[in-house]
């Protein structure tokens, strides 16, 4: 994938000197409060070597945030398609993020997140993009309402692979943003 530069950040591919924080937030309870899983290191590094793999396979996907001021990695953002959920058609792009506790309230999920619309609808011309979360997520709902997303309560869902034992996590709501709304709020931001 080409970097993406925001204000602030880098949106780039997975590299070596990632592994740490990779690994840090998918094993943190805090951050995945809302997952009935948590990595180990090795699992969390076949994860981030299978997003480096998507990414260079398909020019997109869950990518790391560097702060621009410092190099450090706070997380990811990216676009992916949620294939494993019959809910979705195939050709469905969702949106998502996932950032170490000491970089949220800061804007930066946000301005990734707003980056990647644009990739989304400019560079793939893509006609929608979605989110979903744990219905109780508000972090990661409000990110989606900042964006300008808007919630479709009539396909939210019961997650098929989170079992009894997590049943508080089952429940899932859905956002979805229409290019031509992004597109509206987008002119109506830069007037």
């Amino acid at each position: 994938m080409k970097p993406i530069r925001t204000a602030r950040l880098f949106l780039r591919n997975w590299e070596e000197r990632d592994r740490d924080l990779f690994h840090r937030i998918n094993s943190d309870p805090v951050v995945m409060e809302f997952f009935p899983f948590r990595r180990n290191r090795a699992e969390a590094d076949a994860k981030m070597d299978e997003l480096r793999d998507a990414i260079d396979r398909n020019g997109f996907g869950f990518a790391a945030i560097e702060l621009r001021a410092t190099g450090e990695c706070a997380g990811f953002a990216g676009l992916s398609r949620p294939n494993d959920l019959p809910i979705f058609p195939p050709d469905t792009v969702e949106i998502g993020w996932r950032l170490a506790p000491e970089f949220w309230g800061k804007g930066y999920a946000t301005e990734a997140a707003q980056a990647w619309l644009a990739f989304g609808f400019e560079a793939l011309g893509l006609a929608e993009i979605v989110s979903f979360a744990v219905a109780s997520n508000r972090r990661s709902t409000a990110v989606m309402e900042r964006i300008g997303m808007k919630r479709d309560a009539s396909v939210d869902f019961d997650h098929p692979v989170i079992g009894d034992a997590y049943a508080h996590l089952r429940r899932h709501v859905v956002y979805r943003l229409p290019r031509e709304d992004w597109r509206a709020e987008s002119d109506a931001r830069q007037r």
